[in-house]
């Protein structure tokens, strides 16, 4: 009894929901949402988000421009250029989100103690169903559905992997490079600034904080000078005018007063040259000139020996020294002179 009014009301439940879905309002409802404005616009939006990522993935070709010393850049290059320049905005937008998500997801959320747990909930169920399998069916249920061919992973793939990978690194490796050794000073200068920054910040901030605002000043700041690129130039080009500006002042200021220094200097020498030199010459003017050199200047002449006489040459003593008497002058006042000079007899 209960079957036969069950099966009835099953089948009217049936039809109404058939005639429910078939319904010309129904019908109406779903073009509205299949063939509406809004449907419509999530295609569009969908079709250029496909066609911005090809592009993205596209641009990753070497660029024509090489580095100062002539090496050839990586395709790296042309991919981050192409990225942060927002030139694929919708691209650039979507990746931006999903580094930040993934910024707060290791932050907040145990992923690697969620992997663990993934792991061993997958090979334990794994594992009760192979032993299950093989106490109740006499055949394990895992490995029924084992594969004939483990899956590997082809050369080709391994390799333009590893190659890929040996551009991301050397596309970091000359970045540094070039900022190190200053091929543009404008980028070791922000270079410069965002390492004085991180070494302040990160005494009370921490790296998933640091690491934020790294990514937001990456991602926004190409963003704000392309919107306002013509306000910023004309700012940076009156910047550098006036700096120039006082710069050339500075210099030429420097230049006049390293030139009157250098006069000054100049006249305090030639000062004290001339002076020096007519402190010489009249110290030389005033020198005294003996009686016996000008007489034996004046009697000798070049070639001839000098004449001398007896007033040239001291008095010989004619006694013994006394005792008790120690000076010289004491010994020539008591001697047989008297303190008087004696005529020499030739």
């Amino acid at each position: 009894m209960d079957n036969a009014n069950g099966s009835p009301a099953m089948q009217n439940a049936r039809d109404s929901a058939y005639n429910g879905s078939n319904h010309p309002a129904t019908q109406n409802v779903k073009d509205t949402f299949n063939n509406g404005p809004v449907a419509d616009n999530v295609r569009n939006q969908s079709a250029k988000t496909s066609s911005e990522f090809r592009n993205l993935a596209d641009s990753r070709t070497p660029p024509s421009k090489s580095a100062a010393s002539g090496q050839p850049l990586t395709h790296y290059h042309s991919f981050f250029y192409n990225l942060l320049s927002w030139e694929n905005p919708r691209a650039t937008a979507i990746s931006f989100l999903s580094t930040v998500l993934f910024i707060f997801a290791a932050r907040y959320l145990p992923a690697l103690r969620w992997t663990f747990k993934v792991l061993y909930i997958t090979l334990g169920c794994t594992a009760a169903a192979e032993l299950g399998g093989k106490m109740v069916l006499s055949q394990g249920l895992a490995s029924s559905f084992r594969p004939r061919k483990y899956y590997t992973i082809p050369r080709e793939a391994l390799e333009a992997s590893l190659e890929d990978v040996e551009q991301l690194i050397n596309f970091f490796v000359i970045e540094f490079q070039r900022v190190l050794f200053a091929e543009k000073p404008a980028h070791t200068v922000a270079a410069f600034v965002a390492s004085l920054i991180s070494y302040w910040l990160i005494k009370f901030t921490p790296i998933w904080g640091l690491s934020l605002i790294t990514v937001s000043l990456l991602y926004l700041g190409p963003l704000i000078y392309t919107t306002n690129k013509e306000l910023i130039d004309n700012n940076l080009e009156n910047a550098t005018n006036v700096v120039n500006a006082q710069a050339t002042q500075v210099k030429d200021l420097a230049g006049h007063h390293t030139s009157r220094a250098t006069s000054a200097v100049k006249g305090y020498a030639g000062d004290y040259t001339s002076k020096a030199q007519n402190y010489i010459g009249s110290a030389r003017a005033k020198a005294p000139t003996s009686p016996t050199a000008a007489n034996s200047g004046a009697k000798s002449g070049p070639g001839s020996q000098p004449a001398y006489t007896s007033s040239d040459f001291p008095h010989a003593p004619k006694q013994e020294p006394m005792p008790g008497v120690t000076s010289h002058q004491e010994q020539y006042e008591n001697s047989r002179f008297g303190g008087q000079a004696e005529t020499a007899s030739y």
